[in-house]
């Protein structure tokens, strides 16, 4: 992997020339939250951020999309508008990274999704480096560092960004600005690992994942699951701000009169009471209590078989998206029996 520095005083002239390789999107300021959105302006960006209210998966699968059109006599013709559109996300935190791998990993499997793939090879990203606040516990879940999903990395530097070059694409990036990068010295490398453990020695929140799938096993029937249960709302806020939350919905839009219309999808949630209804009536997750644990039970137990891993990142978002303040620090430290752990 390539290694370069990047002064930050030259970070918009930067952000201008990798234009030509697409629409430069970056965290905005909204209401004193961040989204990501394109930019009009460079000025507008705000790479200081904590965390985007929606994460960076939209770009590759969007809240929702039409899939295929439908008529009569003429079958289905599908929809590609926007699949080739190229975006740069400019700012996109490791855990939101290690998110979008884990992502690849889904769409990519038994069942190829040919619609996240279009988009997916179409959005460049250049990480950057943050520091935690009261809700990240990335590095708890091992996603507070990548080495790879990733064309480039600014880490901080104190007046320059240690910048890694991950692909080919992100090599170009470098290349397309002329002397504008520099050469590494020691020193650089010395004030990174500074830089790297402070960071590491910053994080507010730990939670201890080793054996947590056999913990999960022998709590499945805990009275913690009813307690949830009583709290949740069921509101699926927590899912919808998920970056590894790939749950959705297909629904036929037909035209009234017509044998014509359209297939959509849209995001889903395991706590919706809708979410594991079939037909004929039955649910076979009726209960409040019921749905929550399964939300727990996939990240946590669920994915790591299926993948050697949990799904979830760390990114702390479901913390402070909930509405009631279920915590699952807190649920992870119940389970295991720690002394002062509650479900607020």
């Amino acid at each position: 992997m390539k290694i370069r520095k990047l002064p930050k005083d030259k970070l918009d002239f930067f952000a201008s020339v990798v234009q030509q390789f697409g629409e430069v999107h970056a965290p905005v300021e909204q209401d004193g939250k961040y989204v990501f959105q394109r930019l009009s302006r460079w000025s507008e960006a705000r790479l200081d951020y904590h965390r985007t209210i929606l994460p960076p998966k939209k770009y590759c699968f969007p809240p929702q999309e039409t899939l295929f059109r439908f008529r009569e006599g003429a079958g289905y013709v599908p929809c590609t508008q926007g699949l080739d559109k190229r975006v740069i996300l400019f700012g996109v935190h490791a855990c939101d990274i290690y998110a979008l791998n884990i992502l690849d990993q889904v769409f990519s499997g038994k069942y190829d999704d040919p619609y996240y793939q279009a988009r997916r090879k179409n959005v460049a990203i250049i990480g950057i480096d943050c520091w935690p606040d009261e809700h990240c516990f990335c590095r708890s879940m091992r996603a507070d560092f990548v080495d790879k999903g990733f064309d480039l990395f600014l880490g901080e530097l104190g007046d320059h960004y240690l910048t890694f070059v991950g692909t080919a694409l992100g090599d170009d990036m470098v290349l397309a600005t002329g002397p504008l990068f520099q050469d590494v010295s020691q020193e650089d490398i010395d004030e990174y690992k500074r830089r790297s453990t402070g960071k590491r020695q910053g994080f507010k929140l730990d939670v201890e994942i080793r054996d947590l799938p056999e913990i999960f096993e022998m709590e499945y029937r805990s009275e913690i699951w009813d307690e949830l249960g009583e709290k949740c709302l069921s509101c699926g806020s927590c899912s919808m701000v998920c970056p590894t939350c790939y749950c959705y919905d297909v629904a036929d839009d037909t035209q009234l009169g017509s044998r014509e219309g359209r297939r959509n999808r849209s995001w889903d949630s395991c706590l919706f009471a809708t979410h594991a209804l079939v037909a004929g009536g039955e649910n076979f997750r009726k209960g409040r209590a019921s749905r929550i644990k399964y939300r727990f039970y996939h990240k946590q137990r669920g994915f790591v078989a299926e993948y050697g891993r949990p799904s979830c990142v760390g990114c702390g978002r479901c913390i402070s998206a909930c509405p009631v303040k279920i915590d699952v620090i807190e649920v992870i430290d119940k389970l295991r029996g720690i002394q002062n752990a509650s479900c607020r």
